[in-house]
This record gives structure tokens, sequence and C-alpha cells, in this order.
């Protein structure tokens, strides 16, 4: 039995199918999931082929120590921007034996919303070795912590789904 819901668990064992045979592996850069992406796909028996590593950077020092991210941009635009998330998905990338990166950054809530940035904004960004990058802006709206975080999850995995070619 998995720890996920069952759309999670089908799209991270569509990610193992879509990726082992082709030798690709993933990397993930997490903020707001907190290391659930790679949960879910460590959660996929022959997973081990496919995941290289995972990377929860919750601050923004850890952004910036292990990702690459610069201050500026941070301080520019914020930790939970387009311009972040696809400065931690090149950053993952270059640190890694992985042809495709995700990241994530958003706000979970239940607090640390603004009108600008409310809870349920989550910028995600995903980036292979041959140079695709994708971006989504979501405002999943304020689905509680939990909903929020895993609705994320979902929305990577078929990110990553989306740049291995499926």
């Amino acid at each position: 039995m998995s720890l996920f819901p069952e759309r999670i668990t089908t799209l991270a064992q569509s990610v193992i199918n879509h990726c082992q045979p082709r030798g690709f592996m993933v990397v993930t850069a997490e903020s707001c999931t907190g290391g659930l992406i790679s949960a879910a796909l460590t959660d996929v028996a022959g997973s081990s082929a496919v995941v290289d590593r995972g990377l929860v950077t919750y601050t923004n020092q850890a952004k910036v120590e292990l990702l690459g991210v610069q201050q500026e941009v941070l301080d520019s635009f914020g930790a939970v921007s387009r311009e972040t998330a696809l400065q931690m998905a090149a950053g993952a990338l270059m640190r890694s034996r992985a042809q495709i990166s995700v990241a994530v950054t958003g706000i979970a809530g239940p607090g640390g919303g603004s009108a600008e940035k409310p809870v349920g904004l989550v910028h995600l960004a995903a980036r292979s070795k041959d140079g695709r990058l994708l971006h989504l802006e979501m405002r999943y709206g304020d689905l509680g912590r939990d909903g929020i975080r895993l609705a994320t999850v979902e929305t990577a995995l078929e990110m990553i789904l989306e740049l291995a070619g499926s």
C-alpha cells in the first residue's frame, strides 16, 4: 500500500516506467513539498534506477548554497517566483547526474500568503539536459496544506513525464 493517493502513485510509476528504459535520471529541488516528490518516486519499486537525488531547500539560504540561486533573484522576486523556480531547476540539474530536474516553491499555508502571493500559489519548473524548459504558475487555492502539497506533487510528476517524452 502506498503512502500517496492512487493518482500520484500511478504518475510516479509512469515516471519510472518512462525514464528507466531511456536511461534518464531525475533530481528534485523542493521547497513547499519538503521532499514529497522524491518520496512519491522512491515509493515505487525500481526507482533507484531513476532517482538520482532530492534536495529539500526550504530556506533561502539553502536555495543559495545547495542550488546556486542568486541572492539578487531572491531579493528582487522572492522565494515564491518564476525566477527562483527556474534557478532552482537549473541548479539541481547542474549539481546532479540527472537528465531531468523539477523544482517547486510555493505557499502551502495555512498562513504566509498575501494578496499578491496567496496561499496555494506554487511555481514549478522542470528542465532537461537537452535544454527543454517548463514553467507553471499554479494557483491551487486554499486546499489546505496537505491538499496544496499533494496537488504540487501531482503537477511536478506530470512535468517530469512531459520532459521524459511520455
